[in-house]
Formats: structure tokens, sequence, C-alpha cells
């Protein structure tokens, strides 16, 4: 890997970023170009690298801080910069704050004891346009997520339109009564596309749809990077909220 990722560190206790400085300055690929104690700092750095044209690639960012709260700070950041990926830092399993995150456009959570290989390789995944969060933590993030689904608090996706002005939302178990927003572009998908989407949405990892459809884990790959072409989703995280929000899969599928 010859680009160096830009990571910016955002946490409210010095000991924790410096000890997260410390590990990702140890990678060759990696480099901290600031760090800040709170989300409202972090903009104002955000804006101050930009004019330097050193943009952050990858921010962690905790989820609770004085001043402005990690949730809020995604939400701006990834408007303001919409090629930024975020790691939300928390101390916390699956809650509202991830999926309220989630909302904001945050591409990964980690709990702060992750290993650190495991935070090392989650910005690596994000900045190579994925997402980091666990299969586990994907099916209990969406049970988390049904419940808002069903009364249509979810914003739209795969659309630039931040407005919130958007249709109601599709009811599991209730597609075919109604054409979707999501129709077309889920209508898109090749029939290999549709599958591997659906198992996405199950909360599998690329090695797991491997194992499921016996096959090699390239075109695994290439397969979701098509999907999520075609959904205009930021990450797989966006792509499963769709299938949820198309009713393509309901809370059963992720209770395994």
């Amino acid at each position: 890997m010859n680009e160096v990722i830009k990571v910016m560190l955002v946490d409210d206790q010095q000991l924790v970023r410096s000890g997260l400085a410390m590990l990702v300055g140890s990678q060759p690929d990696m480099h901290v170009v600031g760090e800040a104690s709170n989300g409202r700092a972090a903009l104002d750095l955000a804006e101050q690298l930009t004019e330097q044209e050193q943009t952050p690639q990858v921010v962690l960012m905790d989820v609770r801080m004085p001043v402005m709260d990690g949730i809020e700070a995604t939400a701006q950041l990834t408007a303001r910069y919409p090629q930024v990926r975020i790691i939300m830092l928390t101390t916390f399993d699956i809650d509202d704050y991830v999926y309220a995150a989630v909302q904001g456009g945050a591409s990964g959570f980690l709990l702060k004891d992750a290993p650190p290989e495991q935070l090392l390789e989650a910005v690596r995944t994000v900045w190579r346009g994925d997402a980091v969060i666990a299969p586990s933590a994907t099916k209990r993030l969406l049970e988390h997520m049904i419940p808002h689904l069903a009364g249509g608090l979810v914003p739209q996706l795969g659309t630039d339109d931040r407005s919130g002005a958007s249709g109601p939302t599709a009811d599991p178990g209730t597609q075919g009564s109604h054409q979707h927003p999501h129709s077309a572009a889920i209508a898109s998908l090749t029939a290999r596309e549709h599958e591997i989407f659906l198992l996405m949405a199950a909360g599998l990892s690329n090695g797991e749809i491997v194992e499921e459809l016996v096959v090699s884990g390239a075109t695994v790959k290439t397969h979701v990077s098509h999907v999520l072409a075609k959904l205009g989703a930021r990450d797989r995280v966006q792509a499963v909220i769709m299938a949820y929000e198309a009713g393509l899969v309901g809370s059963s599928h992720t209770s395994g």
C-alpha cells in the first residue's frame, strides 16, 4: 500500500488519544494528522487540515464528549466531507448510540478495548470503503433498528438529499404492495448480486458469504462492490438498512 492513510483522533481523554496516536503512528501506512478533544474542536480541526490539503481520510471518534458529542460531530463531518470515513469508539456495546451514528454516516463501530490489530485493520477497511461491524454486532444493531424502521424514522439512503423529505418506509413482508424508493436500484441487481445483498442484510461477512455460496473471496468482494455501487450505498451498513427499509429482511433473519 503506497498511500499513507491520514487519521484524525477525537476523544476527550488525553491518555486515550496518546495511546491511539502511538498505535496508529507505529504503522508505515498511517499518519496522525491531528487530534481533538471534542466534536466541535474536531470540526474546526478538519477545516484547518482541509485548508492545508491534509483532510483526514479516517476519523477515530469517541461517542461521549463534552461541548459536542461524537454523534453530532459525525453527522456534521460526513455532511461537510462525504469522503471522510468515521469509526465510532465506545465503551458500550451496541445500543441506541450506534443506531444514531449509522444515521449520521459512521462507517464502523469498535469497543475501546478492541485488540490493537483489530483497530488498525478497521482503519484500513473503512479507508477502502467498507464498513467495520462484526456480523454478530450487525445482527444486534439491526434488531435495535427494527422498531425505528417500522416507524419510518430512518432517513432514505442511497441519495444525497438529506432534507428528510422521504416517503413512507416499507413494512416488512409488504414490499410487493407498492413501489419503494429503493425498488429501481434493487431491481437493477443481477440474480447473484441480489442473493449476496440478502446475505449482507442477514449480517454475513464476506468470508461467511464465501462459505455459503462456495465461491472465491475475490468474487464476493467484486459482487459486494457492485451491489453498493448500484444501490448508491456509502457502505454495507447503509445497504443493510436499505434492505430493511424495502422489507426484504425481517427480524427473524437476525435472531440466529
